[in-house]
C-alpha cells in the first residue's frame, strides 16, 4: 500500500510536467509576440507632412497711377476739349491692385451742335495665391469676364467683338451702338491682358444738339492706340 501511494505521487508529478511546459511555452510565445509587435511598429514608416501647394509668382508687382496711363497728347487726341486733362481718379482701397480714371470732353461747335467724348480706364492686377491660382490665371479669368460683360451691355446694337493685336498677351475690342436720351452713342471697349494685369478702356462719343454722330471706325482706331499705350505704361511701372 505504501509503495502504491508513492508510485501514485510519482505519476502525478510527471503528469504535471507537460502542463508546466505548455504554460512556459505559452508565456514564451506571448513574449515573442509582444517583441515582434514592437518591432513591426517601430519599423513602420511615419507619415510625412504633405507639401504645401505652390504656384508661379506673379510677374508684375505694381500698377501705375491710372490717370497717367496716357500722355497729354493722347488725351488731347481722344478728347479735343477735355474738361480736366489730369483726369478724375476713382477711389481704391488698394492702389497696387486696382485703379481707375476718367475724362470727358464737350466740343461746342455753335449751330452745328456739340461733340461729346468720354474715356475711362481700369487697371486690375492679381497676385499669385496657392489657394486660388497664379496671378496670370486669375487675370485671365477676369479678362474673360470683362469681355463677356462688355458683350452683354444692355441695349447694345450692332455689337461686334474681335481680337486686337500688339496689345499685351491678348486683347479684344468690342464695338456697339447705344441710344441714350435720344442721342446715338458710338462705343468702344477694349480689354487687354499682360500676364497678371488686365486693362479695360471704354471710349465713346456722340453728336449732341444736332451734331453729326462720330464714326465708329475712328473711335475704334483711337481706342486701340490708347490701349497699347496704357499697357506699355503698366509694364514701364514695373521696371
Amino acid at each position: 500500500m505504501h509503495r502504491s501511494a508513492k508510485r501514485l505521487a510519482s505519476l502525478l508529478t510527471c503528469a504535471a510536467v507537460p502542463v508546466l511546459l505548455v504554460a512556459g511555452c505559452s508565456g514564451s510565445d506571448s513574449g515573442s509576440s509582444d517583441s515582434g509587435s514592437g518591432d513591426a511598429s517601430s519599423a513602420a514608416p511615419s507619415r510625412s507632412a504633405q507639401p504645401s501647394p505652390t504656384v508661379e509668382p506673379a510677374k508684375y508687382k505694381k500698377l501705375p497711377n491710372p490717370c497717367s496711363a496716357f500722355s497729354k497728347d493722347t488725351v488731347k487726341k481722344l478728347l479735343p476739349k477735355v474738361k480736366d486733362a489730369a483726369g478724375d481718379q476713382g477711389e481704391s482701397t488698394d492702389n497696387a491692385s486696382h485703379g481707375t480714371c476718367s475724362w470727358n470732353s464737350s466740343d461746342e461747335q455753335g449751330v452745328d451742335g456739340t461733340q461729346f467724348r468720354w474715356l475711362d480706364i481700369g487697371y486690375q492686377r492679381y497676385d499669385s495665391d496657392p489657394g486660388i491660382g497664379s496671378g496670370e490665371k486669375r487675370a485671365t479669368d477676369f479678362y474673360t469676364k470683362q469681355v463677356s460683360d462688355a458683350k452683354a451691355t444692355k441695349g447694345a446694337k450692332k455689337l461686334k467683338a474681335a481680337p486686337t493685336g500688339g496689345t499685351g498677351d491678348e486683347a479684344t475690342a468690342i464695338t456697339y451702338d447705344v441710344k441714350k436720351e435720344g442721342n446715338d452713342f458710338k462705343n468702344t471697349t477694349i480689354v487687354a491682358r499682360a500676364s497678371n494685369i488686365v486693362v479695360t478702356i471704354n471710349y465713346n462719343g456722340a453728336g449732341l444738339a444736332g451734331a453729326d454722330t462720330p464714326k465708329g471706325a475712328d473711335l475704334l482706331k483711337k481706342a486701340q492706340a490708347a490701349a497699347k499705350e496704357a499697357v506699355a505704361t503698366a509694364l514701364k511701372a514695373n521696371h
